[in-house]
């Protein structure tokens, strides 16, 4: 036996030659036996049938670990190879089918019945992975790591052409992840691995479970003690980042894709060259360059959500898109705003941008682009597209949808890192709800105001619904003003900043001034670290409420035509207020007793819906 006491990692001891013997009795052999490190107090009867080859280290083994529930069993390493391993206290880890190579492992874990758990030296773990979303045949413009946010995400997609902003965002994610690097792969503590076939150069983080799992490959799965993440029978994760409380199971299968806080890949959905956010929720279906932001939701077979940004977003079944006009390629993209949904058989044919909180439905072929007239029915009818203009401002669905949200909130309370603004009436929708009422008034001066019929941007907008979207865009409004004057009565604005146009990054809404200044820094070199990044959209989400005051003082002025906002115009926006919620409470209720009228609703659903609706009113 060889032993270099300079090669022996603090806090462990080489072999005695009484340990040697015991091990060999137990059937373990080593490649060099002065090789192996234990604890201090290593019990070497725990360990059975191993062999052992390059440096391991082991802990100590004394105790007993839940291997299922209600079941405890005594820590051990039994019929493995291990080779260049660390081996946590008091781990259980038996039936390694081939070897356990280049891994720390954490303590009190369950690894058993695994085929082969492997690292190289070229190992990345899915970090500095740069992949095309939205544009699928396009190059890179979100870059995958460990911590990546929907805010980061989305400001990579808004900026991966500038070329002065993509190289210093590269550079910053690089030393980033540079940090992050390691020469083994790693397993956490009280992670559980059983019955798995190959987990190849992964970093699987703490409190995590990886059960039946068909092949984990340059993964990280960044578990903590706030929430681990699961992965079930038959996954398939290749080059996939996948933060906590998430879960993929069910023969779900993801390539180049990162996987969000509490979000949830199942039942064979497949996923390639994707990213998913804050309790994004797939089943079934498929995914390709799509940009999944907070509250994705699709549940449905044959559901495809393919280059597109989405957020606040409910698939309908069959929901299909289309970005290929087989001319140039797969090269076409569009986006959902927030709070957008496809019905039933849906079908939308890149390029095209969907207004927020809109309802789609049909086979819709002339590239609508509705931004600037949210909470619209868009329908296909053959060849027509046909637009109701916020309609869906006075629909049960966004009532519930609006509520619901926060409510479904599953990341952990602490640590959270993407940053969800539920703010459903903001600065960023009013703006487009201004713009509407302007844009149809506008047709109706230009167009006629007894036409049947009105043309916009390839769409077509019945007379009776423009009339009806002037009205709900201007309740909408009124609602908004009312709501803001009375949380700052008489209060001037603080700056300017937040009066010009606003965005949606991906759940943050913020003023596109602060993000142009951010950009502008980071090109110039005075921002060159993703934690600063992060820290200013930090910044501009703290200073959400001041930003949207100073945005909605500016507005009432002009709206309303006044120079100043005096105590009795408060009082007048207040009364105004009053009257919108109390039309808009009626409208929703209206709509309620439609469906109720369907014939299929419980009456008492309807009674407690209703009653709600009433105290709103109070």
């Amino acid at each position: 036996m060889s032993s270099n006491p300079d090669t022996i990692p603090d806090g462990y001891r080489s072999l005695t030659l009484d340990e040697i013997s015991s091990l060999e009795k137990s059937g373990c052999h080593a490649e060099d036996w002065g090789d192996i490190s234990v604890a201090a107090d290593f019990t070497p009867e725990r360990i059975t049938g191993v062999s052992f080859f390059g440096s391991v280290c082991l802990g100590i083994f004394d105790k007993r670990i839940e291997t299922e529930e209600g079941f405890r069993r005594p820590t051990g390493i039994h019929n493995a190879v291990l080779r260049d391993v660390t081996v946590g206290d008091n781990c259980l880890i038996e039936n390694i089918g081939c070897h356990i190579n280049r891994y720390d492992i954490g303590e009190e874990c369950y690894i058993a019945n695994v085929g082969r758990m492997t690292t190289d030296e070229a190992a990345t773990y899915g970090e500095m992975n740069i992949i095309p979303v939205m544009n699928e045949a396009g190059d890179g413009n979100v870059i995958i790591y460990d911590g990546l946010t929907s805010q980061m995400a989305a400001f990579m997609v808004a900026h991966a052409s500038e070329r002065d902003v993509w190289p210093a965002l590269k550079s910053a994610v690089k030393r980033l992840t540079d940090g992050h690097q390691r020469q083994r792969g790693m397993i956490g503590s009280r992670v559980k691995i059983v019955n798995t076939q190959e987990i190849i150069n992964t970093i699987i983080g703490d409190d995590c479970e990886v059960s039946c799992a068909s092949r984990l490959n340059e993964c990280t799965l960044t578990g903590n003690d706030n929430a681990g993440i699961y992965i079930g029978n038959d996954v398939i994760c290749e080059n996939t980042v996948i933060a906590a409380g998430a879960s993929v199971l069910g023969g779900a299968k993801t390539d180049n894709c990162f996987i969000g806080e509490a979000c949830h890949i199942g039942k064979g959905f497949s996923a390639e060259n994707s990213v998913f956010f804050a309790n994004s929720y797939m089943d079934n279906g498929e995914a390709c360059a799509a940009f999944c932001g907070p509250f994705t939701v699709s549940h449905h077979k044959s559901t495809l959500l393919i280059g597109g940004m989405f957020s606040f977003y409910n698939a309908g079944s069959g929901t299909n898109y289309s970005n290929h006009a087989y001319k140039l390629g797969p090269i076409h993209h569009g986006t959902l705003e927030r709070g957008a949904k496809t019905a039933s058989g849906a079908h939308l044919l890149m390029p095209a941008h969907i207004g927020a909180f809109s309802m789609l439905m049909g086979k819709v072929q002339n590239h609508p682009d509705t931004r600037d007239l949210p909470f619209s029915y868009i329908i296909a009818s053959g060849d027509t597209t046909f637009v109701v203009p916020g309609r869906n401002l006075v629909t049960v669905g966004t009532y519930r949808d609006t509520e619901k949200w926060p409510r479904r909130d599953m990341r952990p309370r602490t640590n959270r890192t993407a940053i969800v603004n539920f703010d459903w009436l903001g600065p960023y929708t009013i703006q487009a709800v201004i713009r509407g009422k302007h844009t149809l008034e506008k047709l109706k001066k230009e167009q006629g105001e007894d036409a049947a019929t009105y043309v916009y941007g390839g769409c077509t907008i019945r007379n009776s619904a423009l009339q009806k979207g002037i009205k709900y865009y201007d309740m909408a409004i009124r609602l908004y003003m009312g709501e803001a004057v009375r949380d700052h009565f008489c209060e001037l604005p603080e700056s300017s900043i937040g009066t010009g146009e606003w965005t949606d990054m991906a759940g943050l809404m913020v003023p596109e001034s602060e993000v142009s200044l951010l950009a502008n820094e980071i090109s110039s070199g005075a921002v060159d670290d993703i934690q600063t990044i992060e820290e200013r959209f930090g910044t501009m989400h703290a200073n959400y409420d001041t930003y949207k005051w100073n945005w909605t003082y500016s507005v009432i002025l002009d709206y309303f035509g006044l120079d100043t906002l005096t105590e009795d115009d408060i009082i007048s926006i207040g009364r105004e207020y009053e009257t919108a919620r109390r039309e808009w409470l009626g409208a929703i209720r209206h709509d309620a007793e439609r469906e109720y009228a369907l014939g299929d609703m419980d009456e008492n659903l309807l009674g407690s819906f209703l009653a709600k609706l009433e105290q709103e009113q109070i």
